[in-house]
């Protein structure tokens, strides 16, 4: 079978704890790799870049920063959209401000400032954990989204209460603003997106992140050991919310465009979470891949109908769409609960055992 490793020797041990260990997995990903920078650009129209591609990357980011929080560290959050409106609202201001500044230094910034948010917040995990802490998050949530659609000072006093992307250029070429092209933002997108996925899988390999999951199976023989419950937790925080951050700037600057607060409401948070848990909590893959079904199952199910010739009402067409969507939810959550991931990791174990799988 072409999923077989035999004759692939581990002659190091660094060859041998690789990211990608197989072969087989390495040649995939570098494909999946071409086709992402170089075929999609070409071949996908404005639709695809803008409605499908981008707003996954972007999602993908988030379930990225939550996971590392809940799947790794095991503390709850409900305030993912909370926290990405801190860093659209923090890239508008800092742009605004400082018109000069590189745009994509400008991102780096705002996930910078809301990671000291997000470590702020983080202060209760080290009494509650739990339900207890989903609900502090919560209130994050409200808190975060109330003050920036009621002091005028974060979107810079507009009578819409809107912010706006304004047009920034890196090296030439234009990535915001009406003007930018779909695939000059997809790129940009991706690229961050490329880069936080390879830092976030170090991290959860590293020191780090073993620390994470010896907090998240039980804290108290955790610190027994002598890992440093504030210092973890708060690392925990700061850096999931420092992608959750430049998840909310790439929304408003490379998707939307402009927006109010309710683009953050709380169904964003349930979103992301939504994305992890049928994606795979504790995975990386399964950030992406519950970013992606989430993203796209709506888009299907929507078009669906239209494919076999029914035609219906757009009302009872969003509503079957929402009972659909829920029980596939449902489905998933029953039938594997550790997500999608770990149907493709049952899959690739079947493959390499194959033509006697278990």
């Amino acid at each position: 079978m072409f999923y077989r490793e035999t004759g692939q020797f581990k002659a190091s041990y660094a060859s041998d704890e690789a990211i990608f260990p197989i072969a087989q997995d390495r040649w995939a990903v570098i494909a999946i790799v071409i086709v992402a920078y170089v075929v999609i650009p070409i071949v996908a129209n404005e639709y695809w870049l803008q409605a499908v591609l981008i707003p996954a990357l972007v999602f993908s980011l988030a379930a990225l920063g939550l996971n590392l929080l809940t799947g790794y560290a095991g503390q709850l959050s409900l305030g993912t959209g909370g926290f990405m409106a801190v860093g659209a609202y923090a890239t508008y201001k800092i742009t605004t401000a400082f018109p000069e500044l590189n745009i994509l230094v400008v991102f780096l910034l705002s996930g910078l400032v809301t990671a000291g948010v997000g470590v702020l917040f983080g202060i209760p995990s080290l009494r509650i954990k739990g339900f207890y802490l989903a609900v502090a998050t919560l209130a994050a949530q409200f808190f975060l989204v109330w003050l920036f659609n009621r002091v005028g000072w974060f979107y810079n006093y507009a009578p819409s209460g809107t912010i706006t992307a304004p047009p920034r250029e890196v090296f030439g070429v234009m990535i915001t603003g009406p003007e930018a092209k779909a695939e000059a933002r997809y790129l940009v997108a991706l690229a961050f997106v490329t880069v936080a996925a390879l830092a976030a899988k170090n991290l959860v390999r590293g020191r780090l992140g073993r620390s994470w999951m010896a907090i998240r199976d039980m804290d108290i023989a955790a610190e027994i050991i002598g890992i440093p419950l504030l210092q973890t937790k708060l690392s925990a925080f700061a850096i999931s919310s420092f992608y959750c951050g430049v998840a909310g700037a790439l929304m408003i600057f490379l998707w939307l465009g402009s927006a109010e607060t309710l683009a953050f409401d709380i169904g964003v948070s349930f979103d992301v979470l939504f994305m992890i848990i049928i994606g795979g909590l504790g995975s990386i893959l399964g950030s992406f891949l519950g970013a992606a079904f989430i993203t796209l199952m709506p888009i299907l199910l929507t078009n669906a109908p239209q494919v076999v010739g029914i035609s219906m009402a757009i009302d009872t067409q969003k509503d079957l769409e929402s009972i659909i969507f829920g029980g596939l939810i449902i489905f998933f959550l029953i039938v594997e609960p550790h997500g999608l991931a770990r149907l493709w990791q049952i899959g690739k174990e079947k493959l390499r055992r194959w033509p006697f799988p278990y």
